[in-house]
């Protein structure tokens, strides 16, 4: 079991079981709403995911899927597939420990910033 939560301690979260995917997402959105140039994450089956404390504000993003953050401190959390709501992908940063799910790939490198590059030798999928 893994838990985290927002920065204002507003929402909290748990995770109960292993991550099916994790990586670095590249993609426009991420880049926007997290305001970094990537974003890592860790994508579980929906029924594994909670929130423990508090009520995520929801901003639909695209017609894919859904951001969920803290309406009082923005941390973002969670993205929530419309398509595919047996899964969502968690920032894994706003976990308590960071490093239960390190990044396996980089996803979305077609909208790579260009001055930014990792010095992993992850898979790279565009």
């Amino acid at each position: 079991m893994h838990e985290g939560g927002c920065e204002c301690g507003a929402l909290r979260y748990r995770v109960t079981g292993e991550a099916y995917g994790t990586g670095y997402c590249h993609c426009r959105i991420c880049q926007r709403t997290s305001g970094a140039p990537a974003q890592a994450f860790a994508r579980v089956h929906a029924d594994q995911f909670a929130y423990t404390k508090g009520e995520p504000a929801v901003f639909i993003s695209s017609e894919h899927g859904q951001r969920e953050f803290c309406a009082i401190c923005g941390s973002q959390l969670l993205y929530r597939g419309r398509q595919a709501p047996f899964d969502v992908a968690f920032n894994t940063p706003t976990l308590d420990d960071p490093s239960a799910f390190p990044p396996r790939e980089h996803v979305w490198r077609r909208s790579r910033l260009p001055w930014f590059e990792t010095a992993d030798t992850l898979p790279r999928k565009d």
